[in-house]
């Protein structure tokens, strides 16, 4: 049950056109957000900075949507409601230049959070990138950091998955109210997420996710991290908005190199040359942070030998059609060769679509096609199942649409 303090903070921020900067600076003066709510005009005319404006809306009280009905939404979904004056508020958070009024939580926010990494990038990803993500994610929750992201298709969804099934912590920033899940495609997730970290918001319960939102919960991504990896970006990616944010907070930002004849790559690309950090390996990321927070890292979770290390794929997809039947076949060969010796991240017990493609594809190879026929399945949705089991370690993809197992 939410206090009455919460309960008024929250009742302010529902104000249409007031602010937390707003709200901050006639707490600090009136002692407390009951005194705001109740401020008569004359008391709201004797304060000196605020604006003929603010005062008017504080007057008529105008919401973005009931009280009543709000209150309902947070007890429904069972949220908790962290505001700026709360112990539990992230410390980090806390330090960027507006910071959110309060946070509708999901789950749980934990001291330990504070050991964060962003992973962000674009929602049309690659096969490379979606791997990247998912790989650098397990290998940082691994190590005992929390990872951010915003829930969106492509890179972020590949981070929140690889962050679960390592057993660590992640946390999805949503540009939406917590009573819808948007993506509809990542439903699935929510609960996972909910148990292993906490679904956050600063929008009304309601709120639809509007394009004008995801700038806002970009400066929350960075915000609530030690640092923000871009993984495939385009010129024009929201991606590069959380990496400027990042910068502007003082934050590290770091970026994957991708293909150099890929769109994806422009941004991640223009980022490296303007400063980011240039980064392969987990390592690599974690070596560029301060000296403290890797004391503290390495207090939180003691790492083995094996997880030390992050492969990054030397060579993304080749396009089929992009080979010749030479090139294929040696690569074909280097590849399976190369799994050999590679370690490769243990894939989790395998649903039944999962175990139906992974059993369809024979030794040493099957063709996409081949897959499909003996699964009967539609080819969109063994496409789909063959990315899972690739995230998950259990195949590798050849050139030319053939898949080989990587274990079973």
């Amino acid at each position: 049950m939410l206090s009455q303090e919460t309960t008024n903070l929250l009742h302010l921020s529902l104000i249409q056109g007031i602010g937390t900067k707003t709200v901050q600076f006639l707490i600090k003066i009136l002692g407390s957000a009951e005194k705001v709510l109740n401020a008569s005009s004359q008391e709201l005319q004797k304060i000196e900075g605020l604006s003929s404006t603010a005062r008017e809306r504080l007057i008529q009280k105008r919401l973005g949507c009931p009280l009543e009905r709000e209150l309902e939404l947070i007890h429904e979904f069972r949220c908790q409601i962290v505001t700026l004056y709360d112990a539990a508020y992230p410390p980090l958070l806390k330090e960027i230049d507006t910071p959110p009024l309060l946070l509708y939580v999901r789950g749980e926010l934990k001291p330990e959070d504070a050991f964060s990494i962003a992973l962000v990038g674009s929602r049309q990803a690659k096969d490379y990138g979606r791997r990247v993500s998912y790989q650098l994610s397990y290998q940082l929750a691994k190590r005992g950091l929390t990872v951010i992201s915003g829930f969106a298709k492509g890179i972020d969804t590949c981070a929140h998955r690889g962050a679960l099934e390592a057993g660590g912590r992640t946390i999805a920033v949503m540009g939406n109210g917590l009573s819808l899940i948007y993506p509809a495609g990542n439903s699935e997730l929510v609960e996972k997420i909910i148990e292993s970290g906490a679904l956050i918001s600063e929008f009304p319960m309601g709120m639809k996710p509007r394009s004008e939102n995801f700038p806002r919960r970009n400066r929350i991504i960075s915000g609530l991290t030690l640092g923000t990896v871009v993984v495939e970006a385009s010129n024009r990616s929201g991606a590069l908005i959380t990496a400027r944010l990042a910068s502007e907070q003082g934050r590290e930002v770091f970026a994957v190199p991708g293909e150099i004849f890929s769109e994806l790559s422009t941004g991640t690309h223009k980022l490296i040359d303007n400063g980011a950090k240039l980064i392969s390996t987990v390592d690599d990321l974690l070596e560029a942070l301060p000296r403290h927070a890797l004391h503290q890292i390495s207090a939180l979770t003691p790492t083995q030998e094996s997880d030390r290390n992050i492969e990054i794929p030397e060579t993304p997809p080749v396009m089929k059609g992009e080979l010749d039947q030479t090139s294929s076949t040696a690569l074909k060969t280097a590849a399976t060769e190369k799994k050999n010796t590679t370690p490769v991240v243990p894939p989790p017990d395998l649903t039944t679509d999962e175990k139906t493609v992974f059993n369809a594809i024979e030794v040493p190879s099957s063709h996409i096609d081949t897959i499909v026929r003996a699964t009967q399945l539609p080819i969109s949705q063994v496409s789909s199942v063959l990315l899972m089991l690739e995230l998950k370690g259990a195949i590798q993809q050849l050139p030319g649409k053939q898949f080989t197992k990587t274990s079973g």
